[in-house]
């Protein structure tokens, strides 16, 4: 598919408030969004996930290979249960990813940032809480699977990430049982 078609789907999904199944490069299944804003390199949406909106994405179209419209009965579900009505639109500067993680930093929120891939020993996932953005690269302090934050930030290149993402079940919820993050300066 081409990308300008990718990019026409997504902004009448904007509009319409379409729900969108999206494929990507670097994975073999789709995923679904309510493709919320949209520039000519990224876009943010709120991922569906069995009639729940699991947070949201910002995601690269240079990754997008494929859109289509989801129009069915799960559809029908999710505007009769109330569902797409629900869905806020966050304040997140989507202009680059320097200003997507101003704007997330702003907001106080753990993020994953992650760099997928086909091969799994290419793929990076970071949980945590930004530390300094930069032009061409930001800080972030990981939390581990038992909740432990490392001592020093990771250094990561925008031009790694695949994808950031706020707002789901699992950051929230890891979130609340965390010490707190003490930052030796």
């Amino acid at each position: 598919m081409k990308k300008s078609g990718i990019k026409e789907i997504v902004n009448r999904s904007i509009n319409q408030r379409n729900l969108c199944r999206m494929f990507f490069r670097y994975d073999k299944h789709y995923w679904y969004y309510f493709p919320l804003y949209a520039n000519d390199k990224l876009f943010l949406g709120a991922e569906e996930d069995d009639f729940i909106i699991d947070g949201y994405s910002i995601r690269r179209f240079v990754d997008v290979t494929k859109v289509q419209i989801k129009d069915d009965k799960c559809l029908e579900i999710l505007k009769n249960e109330g569902i797409i009505e629900s869905i806020k639109k966050p304040i997140v500067d989507i202009s680059n990813w320097e200003s997507v993680f101003n704007s997330l930093n702003s907001l106080n929120k753990n993020v994953i940032i992650e760099k997928e891939s086909l091969n799994d020993d290419e793929c990076e996932f970071v949980i945590g809480k930004i530390d300094k953005v930069y032009k061409n690269f930001v800080y972030i302090y990981h939390f581990d699977a038992d909740g432990i934050w490392q001592e020093e930030p990771y250094k990561i290149h925008y031009t790694a990430i695949t994808s950031v993402s706020f707002g789901t079940r699992y950051v929230e919820v890891f979130s609340k049982y965390l010490d707190e993050l003490k930052i030796n300066k």
